[in-house]
């Protein structure tokens, strides 16, 4: 059975999700850390709560898994991160309060778009179609390999080594992407000097939304983006290379 526990603090809809041998964690508790709290709607306080009052309730044995792998490492225990994890080590509230206020984290490159989008929870595709910004996955097969297009992968390495890449794509990661579209940036410059038409593409569409709206806004305006990323390309039987 599937329990569905109230994990606030990271962000104020922060969910975990528990099995009887594992949980779930999101961005709550991480492996040898926690989730952030300074994002709109976050609180350290509610984190601390969430944590110490919830998860750290369950059994030692009890899997953690969380929804970020910083560092290589993809499961824990609660009696691992009882013991081990440092920002646990704490005796009140208020102690854990100061550690994650203390922290002055950067902000994630293109924070403003991604939680603009997040908020809209997956509608930001529909928006971008409307517009005239998206090519369907068929539609993408007709304009791959042409001379005047230029595909855009945006994935990470592990999600093209995993996923498989549409021949002939250069590989932007998303994070990297505001720098590129600027003037002087690779895409930017790609652009100005041959008049390549970008199509960006992700692992399912969102993040290919998002930099589509970004290339707009820098004047790329012939930018578009496959709906629904490679997993559309995969049910069109677009080819692609390991």
């Amino acid at each position: 059975m599937l329990d569905v526990v109230y994990t606030p603090g990271h962000t104020d809809d922060s969910y975990s999700f528990v099995l009887p041998d594992r949980v779930f964690t999101g961005d709550t508790l991480l492996i040898r850390g926690t989730g952030r709290t300074d994002f709109p709607n976050g609180d350290a306080r509610h984190q601390y709560e969430s944590i110490f009052s919830r998860l750290l309730k369950l059994p030692d044995p009890t899997l953690v898994y969380p929804a970020h792998d910083y560092k290589g490492d993809t499961v824990s225990t609660i009696g691992e991160e009882k013991a081990f994890n440092p920002r646990l080590q704490v005796k009140s509230v208020d102690e854990y309060v100061e550690i994650m206020n203390s922290l002055k984290l950067a902000n994630p490159k293109m924070m403003d778009v991604a939680v603009a989008a997040n908020m809209k929870v997956g509608l930001h595709q529909d928006e971008i179609a409307r517009r005239g910004w998206a090519t369907n996955a068929n539609e993408a097969l007709l304009l791959a390999g042409k001379p005047d297009v230029a595909l855009i992968d945006l994935r990470e390495r592990c999600e093209r080594e995993r996923q498989g890449i549409i021949p002939g794509s250069l590989h932007v990661p998303y994070p990297r992407l505001q720098e590129n579209i600027a003037p002087g940036g690779v895409l930017h410059e790609l652009v100005r000097s041959t008049g390549k038409r970008l199509v960006l593409y992700c692992a399912f569409g969102e993040r290919s939304a998002m930099a589509v709206q970004a290339a707009q806004d820098q004047g790329l305006t012939s930018a578009c983006h496959i709906e629904g990323g490679i997993d559309a390309w995969k049910r069109a039987n677009g080819p692609l290379v390991r």
